[in-house]
């Protein structure tokens, strides 16, 4: 071009550079791409003159390189709906922050990605101060019911605790807890100090470790420890639906959508027969002793047939009143059910040896000897009550998998779980889990009572131990009226399950959450609150 023409350009290029607040350089390589790409195959000198300035806005960062710290995108206007969508995709972040995040990157999809994870760590750390004392109560049951979680994940509102994408999420962290069998608590600060002084100690006095220069023993020592402490942290774990992120990446992606602080509290996991030594028995053996007792049992019953002509004589005799004292002779030989053994007394006119040998003829007196059995097989099952705000989780325990997996175990094991959310105050199995130490401290409690003061001396023994054994039974899970039945207890309903089923069964452990007990609430004055927000 001529030289006045050459100046009129030049002129151009920086009235442009102005104008975009890009440099002359940036403006020169966005009219060569329009140039290139005009329909009029139009010069450079003619583009400079003739190109609107949307246009040179309008071309993307492929196109044109930017200068630093300056985007190519002058407003967030500018910035390609297509791309705005995309991130929207991956994110779930709102539309102007994705326009806002790709126009500071540069039209980057990954950095604005990066850029809106660095937001939204920084939205989630405000959050994180807000108390948490809603969300679910939720489950996972591993293939075979021999793996169960329960889990307790918080956030602030129910109307959040209630949508479908907390529920995946609370969900997905369930089975994160069953994926990860060396988890043992949420974050590093729950670890055990006992445990962390202890590997402390272990770490130190290793060999390999004597070899290292004396001044950095202390930094390899907690690194090494600051290791072993996250590989029991859940949230440390690489998250099973995206392993390019942590768990903890998980749930703050999750405030920076959901706009709310989120929080997993707690977890429980039972895998089946873990800590239970299996019997290895002689299978031979075992057959001979069943082949023996049933001669026996058949030798026994030609031997009742006459006992029974008798009973079927007396049938329109009037009921004979059943002591007590008779009961419980015949519990404490035959283990069988309160009710059980009062029938089988009436039934045999108060006869404890008739009573013990028609219990028998049903099978129910053979539950006392199974149940010196090792049963290490069996269910991990759980009961959510609607709502997902209380959960249990359960294991039962019988001797083969073949009964596990029969109509009649599974039964029981939900009915059990079912009984536990029903009972609020069961605490342990049995009274034989009763804490010496706790059981000794409520003795002493009752022996300082005023009332007992008036009481005979000789007596107060045996009111104390009434009264302490009744605080007890009403926690222990075996001395509850079984709610499918409630004229037996939870413990008669498994001595039935024995007798008819032939096999021990146990009730080894539960877990029960209640979303939210023992967190407290934040009461907040919402017009107060609006008006902050107003403020912002």
């Amino acid at each position: 071009a001529p030289p006045a023409r050459t100046e009129e350009i030049m002129e151009r290029l920086y009235q442009l550079s102005l104008r975009l607040n890009l440099g002359m350089a940036v403006v020169l390589a966005a009219l060569c791409v329009f140039a290139v790409r005009s329909t009029n195959s139009q010069s450079l000198s003619t583009a400079v003159m003739r190109t609107p300035t949307r246009n040179i806005m309008m071309q993307t960062p492929m196109q044109v390189s930017r200068r630093p710290g300056v985007s190519v995108y002058a407003t967030t206007a500018s910035v390609p709906a297509a791309m705005v969508k995309s991130l929207r995709d991956k994110t779930g972040v709102g539309m102007m922050q994705c326009k806002k995040a790709l126009a500071e990157t540069n039209g980057d999809l990954a950095k604005a990605e990066e850029y809106l994870r660095a937001k939204g760590i920084s939205g989630a750390q405000k959050k994180a101060g807000r108390i948490a004392a809603e969300g679910a109560v939720v489950s996972y049951i591993h293939a075979g019911s021999r793996l169960g979680v329960l889990l307790e994940v918080n956030c602030e509102t129910d109307f959040v605790a209630r949508g479908d994408a907390f529920k995946e999420l609370a969900e997905s962290f369930a089975m994160q807890v069953a994926a990860s069998p060396n988890v043992e608590y949420v974050a590093t600060d729950d670890a055990d100090p006992e445990m962390v002084a202890r590997e402390t100690e272990v770490i130190k006095g290793m060999e390999d470790l004597k070899t290292k220069p004396e001044n950095i023993r202390d930094q390899i020592t907690a690194g090494r420890v600051a290791k072993l402490v996250k590989e029991k942290a859940l949230l440390e774990q690489d998250y099973i639906m995206d392993t390019s992120k942590t768990v903890n990446d998980a749930i703050v992606d999750a405030i920076a959508k959901l706009g709310e602080n989120i929080k997993i509290r707690r977890f429980e996991r039972f895998n089946l027969g873990e800590g239970i030594e299996k019997k290895v028995g002689d299978l031979a053996k075992e057959v001979e002793e069943q082949t023996a007792a049933m001669k026996k049992e058949a030798e026994a019953k030609k031997d009742a047939k006459p006992v029974e002509a008798k009973k079927s004589d007396a049938a329109d005799k009037p009921k004979v009143a059943v002591s007590a004292t008779s009961v419980k002779a015949l519990r404490d030989k035959t283990g069988a059910g309160m009710m059980d053994c009062k029938k089988a007394l009436a039934e045999c006119n108060n006869s404890v040896q008739e009573a013990e040998d028609f219990l028998r003829k049903k099978g129910i007196a053979g539950a006392a000897k199974k149940a010196g059995r090792t049963a290490a097989e069996g269910l991990v099952v759980e009961y959510i009550h609607p709502g997902a705000r209380m959960g249990v989780l359960l294991e039962l325990n019988c001797e083969t998998d073949f009964v596990a997996r029969g109509e009649k175990f599974q039964e029981l094991a939900d009915s059990i779980a079912m009984q536990i959310a029903a009972n609020p105050d069961v605490e342990f199995v049995s009274m034989d889990e009763v804490d010496p130490t706790t059981r000794q401290k409520e003795i002493d409690i009752e022996m300082n009572r005023e009332d007992l003061a008036s009481k005979p001396e000789n007596i107060r023994a045996n009111i104390v131990k009434g009264r302490v054994d009744k605080i007890f039974k009403e926690r222990a899970l075996l001395e509850q009226d079984y709610i499918m039945d409630t004229t037996k207890t939870v413990g008669d309903a498994i001595k039935e399950a024995i007798a008819n089923i032939g096999e021990n069964i146990v009730v080894r452990r539960f877990r029960r959450f209640k979303l939210g007990e023992g967190l407290e609430k934040k009461a907040d004055n919402f017009a107060e609150e609006v008006a902050a927000q107003m403020g912002q």
